[in-house]
């Protein structure tokens, strides 16, 4: 299954990037797109498709309705806020929010069984943050449908993001053109997304997911460290390597999507990490929910609570679980109090760090825990699991084979280690090659030995048909 799963992508990409190449004009372009994008959404989610479409078309009528109403009335935009989130709300919270009634009331209403769309939280923010730009007069509405749908179901970013802005792409869907340079960065960038995923977060996560569904009695200080720094790895190189995935076929299609991800491990604080970690999203909640709410405008009591609104928000964006909400409101706290304690934002950078990475990774414990029950048993183990018996040394040497302490290598140097010669090369391989010494096209010509080994190797790995998930499809 996994093994057809991936020759169905590969001959996926290379058939549709080189009709794509091929075909001479940017209309035909932007059909051969959009019907790609939506047969690769049919081949997971084949009536989740009808969805996309009734999203798309929703949207873009609201939008040209506001622009109708010259902006007077805020109807038309009420409608697109309700449809779309009342859509969400059905397919990814109903389940959750009648459990969580059964549990207060003590009721026994029957659970609802509705499979999750997949990226529905990417789009529908997508198609939301569309309508309000119109309603703002940041962008004009767009007449052409088609237009539209492309933007919110164009394939490389679809399934888990980042989340795009019509403002920030409408000129490239009406206007872009391929270069050599660009498809070779673009395909040296999927390949390390790729490589990101597989090596390294598939690596990370099957020691995570061994250690979180052990019984805590398994578990001491050592072990229960060891899960909770690999799943900080895993679901950073899992979702950022998809970013990457994302932004190295749109350059090879003649977009150019703004980064997600800016090393969010070298912070110091949280502040600092929100800024540099899902900056689509971050920056998503910041126009189009903090500053409507008043942003730090109206007061500092006001502001927190703007803060905590937004992070309740942001975590249960993440998930339908009441853990979701925890990790957020956890990441609230802590920004608040940054905010209010001075000493803690004037700290020395390398005791910021550590401050930091002490948050993060107790806040990714909850996030990836079942229940909160399971995440304080883990909290449990990592600062008060002294039992050093020989059990639990044995399955904690059990995980550390050299495949993944080789992988913790790189994870912990792709993380900040290199930041600065990685930033580095990727300004020289940006540079047009007629203006490079020969030194660096040396370099240039490296990285992509590199990255086609890279290739390959990933390819060896998914071949296997072993563990392979996607952290941030369910979202």
């Amino acid at each position: 299954m996994v093994f057809s799963s991936i020759a169905f992508l590969s001959v996926f990409l290379v058939t549709v990037f080189v009709l794509y190449t091929v075909v001479p004009s940017l209309r035909f372009r932007n059909a051969l797109l959009i019907l790609a994008s939506l047969g690769f959404y049919a081949y997971g989610e084949p009536v989740y498709v009808l969805l996309m479409l009734f999203s798309s078309l929703l949207n873009y009528l609201c939008a040209l309705w506001v622009e109708r109403t010259n902006r007077a009335s805020r109807v038309p935009l009420v409608v697109a806020i309700v449809v779309n989130l009342g859509m969400l709300l059905v397919f990814k919270y109903s389940g959750m929010l009648v459990e969580t009634f059964n549990a207060l009331a003590g009721s026994q209403l029957p659970v609802p069984q509705i499979a999750l769309p997949i990226g529905i939280s990417f789009f529908t923010f997508q198609a939301l943050s569309y309508v309000i730009d119109v309603y703002r007069r940041i962008v004009d509405a767009q007449r052409n449908y088609f237009y539209v749908l492309l933007y919110i179901s164009f394939f490389p970013q679809l399934i888990a993001g980042p989340i795009v802005k019509y403002h920030d792409v409408h000129e490239m869907i009406l206007n872009r053109h391929q270069d050599v340079q660009a498809i070779a960065q673009g395909l040296r960038r999927f390949i390390c997304g790729l490589a990101k995923k597989v090596l390294i977060a598939n690596t990370m996560g099957q020691v995570a997911d061994v250690i979180f569904a052990a019984p805590t009695s398994e578990l001491f200080i050592l072990s229960a460290w060891l899960g909770a720094i690999a799943f900080v790895f895993q679901i950073y190189y899992d979702f950022s390597g998809y970013s990457d995935m994302a932004l190295g076929l749109g350059m090879m299609f003649g977009f150019r999507f703004k980064e997600n991800f800016d090393y969010p491990y070298e912070s110091k604080s949280v502040k600092q990490f929100w800024r540099k970690w899902h900056m689509s999203l971050s920056t998503w909640f910041k126009e189009y929910l903090y500053i409507p709410l008043g942003g730090n405008r109206k007061g500092k009591a006001r502001a927190a609570t703007n803060r905590l609104v937004v992070f309740f928000l942001c975590g249960l964006w993440h998930g339908a679980s009441w853990t979701f909400v925890g990790w957020g409101l956890w990441h609230g706290a802590f920004l608040m109090l940054e905010e209010y304690v001075p000493a803690i934002r004037q700290m020395p950078r390398a005791l910021g760090h550590i401050y930091l990475l002490l948050v993060v990774t107790v806040g990714f414990v909850l996030f990836r825990a079942d229940t909160f029950t399971a995440a304080l048993g883990m909290l449990g183990q990592m600062f008060a699991g002294f039992s050093f018996t020989d059990a639990h040394l044995s399955f904690f040497l059990q995980q550390l084979s050299p495949w993944f302490v080789a992988m913790l290598v790189a994870a912990i140097l792709g993380c900040g280690p290199i930041h600065s010669l990685a930033d580095r090369v990727r300004a020289i391989a940006c540079t047009p090659t007629s203006q490079r010494t020969r030194a660096q096209n040396a370099v240039v010509a490296a990285t992509y030995i590199v990255a086609f080994v890279g290739l390959a190797w990933c390819m060896v790995r998914l071949s296997s048909g072993g563990y392979n998930p996607f952290i941030y499809f369910r979202f």
